[in-house]
């Protein structure tokens, strides 16, 4: 619907443009015909908007990116859904097998109080923790674990 509409002011324009073929001095003669060619406009590259990750940085550099995943996809319908935010984080650059998630549902399939997930980054993790049980959503930066993992406890296989 967009296009036609695009197309029809184009022609419009375009038909606005051309000269007409009716004799203006009124000798008889009717005036030359012109086509129009049409002209290549240049198109602005996007600027992206907000954080983006920062491959070579720190966990800290990296930290407003993170955060604003969690927001975002805690605003959704799957803002329950741990899948939701690895999905995100992975769309956003950030790498897969370096990250870990709690379950979403308890042993008795319940869904689980909160949920945490984080990425590993050089000696540090990015960690974020949402939930009913947690009053907003969280990131931070926070040392990881003498093993080199980041979240304590039994985490869910990121197989998917």
């Amino acid at each position: 619907m967009v296009a036609v509409a695009i197309a029809g002011s184009l022609a419009a324009v375009l038909a606005g443009c051309a000269p007409s073929t009716a004799d203006p001095s009124g000798s008889g003669t009717p005036a030359p015909t012109v086509t129009a060619s049409p002209t290549a406009t240049a198109t602005a590259t996007p600027t992206p908007t907000g954080p983006t990750l920062v491959a070579g940085g720190s966990a800290e550099d990296n930290l407003p990116l993170f955060a604003q995943i969690v927001q975002t996809v805690a605003a959704t319908a799957d803002k329950a859904k741990g899948r939701a935010y690895i999905d995100a984080l992975v769309r956003a650059g950030f790498d897969k097998s370096a990250m870990e998630l709690t379950d979403d549902r308890t042993s008795v399939d319940n869904p689980a109080d909160s949920i945490q997930f984080s990425v590993a980054w050089d000696g540090e993790c990015l960690v974020g923790q949402v939930g009913p049980s947690t009053p907003r959503p969280t990131a931070v930066v926070l040392p990881a674990l003498p093993a080199g993992n980041c979240l304590v406890g039994r985490t869910r296989p990121i197989d998917w």
